[in-house]
Order: C-alpha cells, then sequence, then structure tokens
C-alpha cells in the first residue's frame, strides 16, 4: 500500500453534513469542497460516515445506492477495498423511519439487561439489512452531575447496573453482526460543574473504580469490537493524546484487540479546543501515538496534515501501519473483504419499524417507567374525565432523546414526517377516557397565556394529568442532550408554576414528567403537591402507550430510579455512591440528601421480605423470598446491596451488588438467589492494586440505597487480590418458594 493508501483507511468521509451542526463544531470545521466522492475516494476510504442518519433519505433507495457505491470502490480504486459504514443508534437506528427506543436513561430504570439485549439485536437487524456495520453506542459514562446535558444518553450513576445493561447491548447488536463502539473512554461524565467539554478533575482511583468498569465489563464479558475516545482532559491530558490510557490501559491492561475511533473532530480539537498541538498535523501524530487508529467523522488531520509529518519523517510510518492494520482486520472479520460481498442487491423494500420493534419498545418503556408517589390518585377509575394538560403532552418529539432522529436531525428539517407511528401521551389516553386537552405553556420561555384554559380544563375534569419535562436537541437547540447543560434543575420555563396552578384548582393533578435528567421535584413531592407524580426518561415510540398502559392500571409500574433524584442543582455534583464525609452532617449547612434515592420506585402491588441469608465462599451467595401482599400482579426490582465496614480506603456507605426482576401475581412468592463474586467488593488499596480486603462487610435486601427492606446480615470477607480471570456479572436464579 502506498502512504496515501494507508491513509485513506484511516479515516471518514461524511457524505451529507451540508453544514448541520449534528456534532460539536461541525459548522467550524473542514466539509467536502465540490470534489466529485470518485476524486474523494480515489485512494480508498475508511469510513462513510452516516450515510442514513444526516439527513431523511428513503431507507431502501440509500441502501441501493450504498451497494453501488460500494461496488464502485471495489471497482475503481487500485486496492478494491470497502467502505465502513457507521451511524449512531442510540434509541435505535438514527435513521428515517427506523424505529425509535427509549433513551439509555429509560434502559437503566428498567433494570431488564436481557431486554436492553433483546432491543439490541432487533437495532443490529435494521443494521445490517441497510449495509451498516459499525454502530456508535452503547454510552457507559457513569452519570456524576445531572446538570450535564448527556445524561440523557447514559444509563446510570451505578458503575454495576451501566456495565451489566451496556454489555447486554453489546451482545446484542454485535450478535446481528454490527459491531458495537463504546463511548467515551473515559471519564467524560465527570465534566467540570457539568459542562460539556470541560476539564475532568479525577484521580487515579475514581477514574479504576467508577468510570473504568463498565468499560471492563462490556470488553470482557461482551467482546465489544471498537472504542471511541473522550473529548475531555483528565488532570490536564487530553483522552485523545493519552497513550496511557488509549495504549497502555486499553489494550496493555484490558487485552482490548480492535479498533479506537476519534469521537467527531475530536483529532483535530487537540489543536482547536484543546490548544495542545500547534496544527492539525501535530494533532494527528498525537492522537496516533496514542492509539486512536480512525479519525472521524473526515480526514481533517489523518489526511495530508498526517501524510506531511510522515514523509517529513517526524512520525513513523509504523504507527500508520499499526492503525492500517487494525482497520483492515475490523473490514475482515466484518466480511468486507470477501469478494462476494457485494454480489446481492438491497431489499426492494425495507421495513425498519416492523410489529417486533413496536413489542419491543412497548415492553421497555413500560418497564422504565418509575412511580415516584401517589397518594391514591393512580391507576385512573375508569370512565373518568381526564384534562390531558401541558407542554409535552401532546408532541412526539417529547417522547424521544437527544439522539432519536427526530431531535438529531429532523429539527433541521421542519416539515418532514417523523416517518413512524409515535402516539403521544394525549392520543393514547384518548383511546380509554374521555379527554380534554389544554396546552397551558411551552416548555420553554415565560409565555403563561395559556394558564387560564388549563386551569378552566382541569376544573372541569375528574383529574388532570400535566405531562411536563423536556425538548431534546443539540448545543443550545432544547433543554437537555449534547451541549444543552443546566445551570439550574429546576423545571424548564413555567412549567413548576403551571402544575401549581392546576393543584390549587382542587382536582386531583397527576404530574408525568418526560425528560433526559432527573429534575430537583421536592415541591412536587411533598405535602400540597401534585397527587402521583410519575417520572419517564424518554420512552421512545411507544412511551405514550406505555404510558397510559401504566396510568389506567393495565400495566403496574415497576421502573426504579437509575439515578439520584436530586434536592438541588447547589448540591451537585452527587452520587449515592459516596463516604461517609460526602453525606449530610452536623458540620455543613448543606444537605445533599436526595429527595428519592437511586434505585427508588413504587408500585400498585405490595411486596415484602423474609428469610434472608447471606454466607461467603469463592463467592457470596445471598438468598430471599420476596412475596406479592396484594391484589394486583406485579414486578419487584430485587436489589441487593453492600457496605464495606472499615478498608484500608473509604467505601461507599451502600453500593449495588446485584439485582434481579421478579416478575410476581397477586399472593405468590419466590425465593431470590445471588451468587456474586467476591469483586464486586473489589476497589483499588492505597498501592492502587485491586484487591478485596478481609474484613466484615454488610450486605442487605434494600427497597434502594437509602432504605433497608429486611435487617443486615455481616459477613467476613477474605482477602483476594483481583485479576482479569475474576468473574464480574452476578448470576441470579428465581425459584418457586416452598
Amino acid at each position: 500500500m502506498t502512504l496515501d493508501e494507508k491513509v485513506a483507511q484511516l479515516v471518514g468521509f461524511w457524505l451529507d453534513q451540508d453544514g448541520e451542526v449534528v456534532a460539536p463544531l461541525a459548522d467550524e470545521m473542514a466539509t467536502a469542497d465540490g470534489r466529485s466522492l470518485a476524486d474523494i475516494t480515489r485512494h480508498g476510504i475508511g469510513h462513510f460516515t452516516r450515510v442514513y442518519g444526516t439527513r431523511p433519505v428513503d431507507p431502501a433507495a440509500r441502501a441501493a445506492w450504498l451497494v453501488d457505491e460500494q461496488r464502485r470502490l471495489v471497482r475503481e480504486t487500485r486496492l478494491g477495498i470497502p467502505a465502513l459504514v457507521h451511524e449512531e443508534c442510540l434509541t435505535g437506528l438514527a435513521a428515517w423511519k427506523a424505529a425509535t427506543f427509549p433513551t439509555p436513561l429509560a434502559w437503566g430504570a428498567s433494570f431488564d439487561a436481557a431486554l436492553v439485549e433483546e432491543m439490541a439485536t432487533s437495532i443490529g437487524e435494521s443494521m445490517r439489512r441497510l449495509g451498516v456495520h459499525q454502530g456508535l453506542a452503547p454510552v457507559l459514562d457513569v452519570v456524576r452531575d445531572p446538570r450535564w446535558g448527556r445524561v440523557d444518553e447514559c444509563i446510570s450513576e451505578d458503575p454495576y447496573l451501566v456495565g451489566t445493561v451496556g454489555t447486554a447491548y453489546v451482545r446484542g447488536l454485535q450478535a446481528a453482526g454490527v459491531h458495537a463502539t463504546l463511548k467515551h473512554f473515559l471519564g467524560y461524565s465527570a465534566s467540570q460543574a457539568g459542562r460539556n467539554h470541560a476539564p475532568v478533575h479525577a484521580g487515579p482511583r475514581e477514574i479504576a473504580d467508577v468510570f473504568l468498569p463498565p468499560f471492563e465489563m462490556a470488553l470482557r464479558d461482551g467482546g465489544a469490537k471498537s472504542v471511541m475516545n473522550s473529548y475531555t482532559e483528565i488532570d490536564g491530558v487530553p483522552v485523545a493524546s493519552s497513550p496511557e490510557l488509549l495504549t497502555d490501559l486499553l489494550r496493555g491492561e484490558l487485552g482490548f484487540e480492535g479498533v479506537v475511533v476519534a469521537d467527531y473532530f475530536a483529532v483535530a480539537f487537540l489543536e482547536k479546543t484543546h490548544a495542545l498541538a500547534a496544527d492539525r498535523g501535530e494533532a494527528a501524530a498525537l492522537a496516533l501515538a496514542a492509539g486512536i487508529d480512525v479519525e472521524l467523522p473526515s480526514g481533517d488531520a489523518y489526511l495530508e496534515p498526517l501524510i506531511e509529518k510522515v514523509r517529513a519523517g517526524e512520525v513513523p510510518e509504523s504507527l500508520v501501519d499499526r492503525a492500517v492494520l487494525r482497520v483492515l482486520a475490523q473490514k475482515e472479520e466484518l466480511g468486507l473483504l470477501d469478494a462476494e460481498a457485494f454480489d446481492a442487491d438491497a431489499p426492494a423494500t425495507i421495513d425498519l419499524d416492523t410489529p417486533r420493534h413496536r413489542d419491543i419498545a412497548r415492553r421497555l418503556a413500560e418497564e422504565s417507567v418509575v412511580l415516584l408517589a401517589n397518594d391514591g390518585a393512580l391507576p385512573l377509575a375508569p370512565g373518568a374525565r381526564v384534562a390531558v394538560i401541558g407542554p409535552n403532552a401532546d408532541r412526539a418529539e417529547a417522547l424521544q432523546g437527544c439522539y432519536s432522529f427526530a431531535n438529531h436531525v429532523l429539527a433541521h428539517h421542519p416539515g418532514t414526517p417523523i416517518g413512524v407511528e409515535m402516539p403521544t401521551v394525549r392520543e393514547a389516553l384518548a383511546g380509554a377516557f374521555e379527554v380534554e386537552y389544554a396546552l397551558g405553556c411551552e416548555v420553554e420561555g415565560t409565555d403563561r397565556s395559556g394558564f387560564a384554559e388549563a386551569e378552566a380544563a382541569a376544573s372541569a375534569a375528574d383529574v388532570a394529568v400535566v405531562v411536563v419535562g423536556d425538548q431534546a436537541g443539540l448545543f443550545g437547540r432544547g433543554t437537555v442532550g449534547e451541549g444543552n447543560d443546566a445551570e439550574s434543575l429546576d423545571l424548564p420555563g413555567v412549567q413548576r408554576e403551571l402544575v401549581e396552578r392546576l393543584v390549587a384548582t382542587g382536582t386531583p393533578v397527576v404530574m408525568v414528567l418526560l425528560t433526559g435528567r432527573p429534575y430537583a421535584l421536592d415541591w412536587a413531592l411533598g405535602a400540597g403537591g401534585p397527587a402521583a407524580v410519575v417520572q419517564a426518561f424518554f420512552p421512545g415510540e411507544e412511551g405514550g402507550s406505555a404510558l397510559a398502559r401504566i396510568l389506567s392500571g393495565a400495566v403496574s409500574p415497576s421502573g426504579r430510579l437509575p439515578v439520584s433524584l436530586p434536592r438541588s442543582a447547589g448540591a451537585q455534583p452527587y452520587g449515592y455512591l459516596h463516604p461517609p464525609l460526602a453525606g449530610p452532617s452536623g458540620v455543613t449547612s448543606t444537605d445533599s440528601t436526595p429527595v428519592r434515592p437511586f434505585g427508588f420506585g413504587l408500585s400498585y402491588a405490595s411486596f415484602e421480605y423474609s428469610e434472608f441469608a447471606c454466607s461467603v465462599a469463592e463467592s457470596i451467595t445471598a438468598r430471599v423470598t420476596v412475596t406479592n401482599t396484594s391484589d394486583v400482579a406485579g414486578v419487584e426490582v430485587v436489589q441487593l446491596y453492600g457496605h464495606d465496614v472499615a478498608a484500608s480506603i473509604t467505601r461507599p456507605v451502600a453500593q449495588l451488588l446485584g439485582f434481579a426482576r421478579v416478575p410476581l401475581d397477586a399472593g405468590e412468592s419466590r425465593v431470590v438467589t445471588f451468587d456474586a463474586p467476591l469483586s464486586r467488593f473489589a476497589f483499588h488499596d492505597r498501592s492502587m492494586e485491586r484487591v478485596v480486603e478481609a474484613g466484615a462487610a454488610e450486605v442487605w435486601i434494600g427497597s434502594d440505597a437509602a432504605t433497608d427492606a429486611i435487617p443486615r446480615v455481616t459477613i467476613e470477607l477474605p482477602q483476594r487480590a483481583i485479576t482479569a480471570a475474576d468473574r464480574r456479572l452476578v448470576e441470579v436464579t428465581l425459584s418457586e418458594a416452598r
């Protein structure tokens, strides 16, 4: 291969960027210069960037074009190497007319890794039908501050929940033949003050014990094929320039053998936003040496700037060869180098939103809805007259996250239909109740002109369902999403005032939140607030139907908070995995206690625990009987917690060890058995060795991270050095109670 042919394999080409801002600073970065695609790819190309996900294109027509284009690359370039096609797939394939699933924060709220795996397989199958080979998901960043706009894209504030659910997504996507890309390696979500792209001030132990475990699980247990770097800098070193992270840690310690791709423009950002490099050539040299194999979305640094550095003898060509071999190995594994890879024509019709997609989307949405408060207003009485009110009551966009196609791309194409059926909350409730609708107010702004109509509608109804929350978007377009960080955790605009005015009418009010982050809701969850509060984290295309089924009582809510519900913005950053000094005490006048803790969620059913026992040998065995004591069926999310009583470094006051979703009919009992590896109590000690220290530990079943559901048991942990060979995942068995 010539040097030109080599570097061509290390870059992407963004076919349809057209100035639309769907990546940070995209409007300021290089775009196509008017040359033909044949000229641009005359030496070949590594990736085609977002063939389907940049503008609305008919899937079947685009798939046919892509097959022809791949055949042209094989036929007309000297080496005949096809392009690898990548797409976003965080809430489903981000393409027009494709199914839109719940956002990752909803995956975490479901506590259902198996269903997330099923979802990911269905997403991957759609991608393969379109000729897509790599998905830029899942996001494994651990939530540290709800003010950060990208909380919507994250799974949880608990590393184990992130790791188990994220690993399930990897398995599902790759089972369909699409390579998963883990994002964002490493520490991105700890950005200062919750601001996107801000510096990270995290010590090596926090990096190793909080941010790294989900990636380790997805790599070792899920076999993830690709990793994407974080935009951030850690202690002054941008991750994109760090061989310590991208080579020594990722490849050396974790044994990763796949391809590292740059987050969009991250290589150029070493010059543009970090001021680490003097020019694009120096940025390319730093990133390539650190271990970034492919520059995405285009070749701002890895084309001419890198070629100049290599030819000047300033960058060893061996670094280019190292990256090229990884890229070619990935293409070979995906079958792109097979002689018959593009013999078949694309399907004439392609359905990306099948009944199977919708069934999975509905089940995951239903499982993810969290009931935060209920004084008996829910479920709604049959035949009730329902006033449906609020800025998110009748908007399909309000059901979708930042990386949905509608909010990510169609916002630039007003008037273009979403392309999939997506009943709003109003439409779904109208199928079961007599409904009167009033807007009340917008998501943002100070216009209160709709308050009077909303109050009149509530006064005339038996119950008012007020649907409030967020509009997901990018870089200032919306209230949450990438680049939409928040200084306040109050509901945007005048939504709180709307809710309070409705409560004042005397009509029972059910507040439904469609959001991408947890908000400060102390005013709503105490005396004088709404009669019931329901939290849904962007539940996707079937979210309106799922909420209607839960509000009507057809389904009992079973979601649990994957993040703590904050008291205020001033109490952030906060995480339930905190040592004693990070909790409330008499030496500070501020209270960090969340309004609702991690793992919290109510049900229409009621549950009791009994016969809890725990023992330790080569692993930790915990067993408990859970009984549905109500007259309705429900699902209990059984949560196993632990606390290292005394250690050589401070440890969390509570730590999720394992969890299980347990469906129970009225009056039914089941025995839940957890087989937890000792590694669940592991941490990096003062010598930065990963160990389980000998000594006492408390283990218990919690209703949530702050509430013991049954008395704790004390066990004695053995001393153990933890290695890559140690099991990471907890095994759960459900059996009939005697």
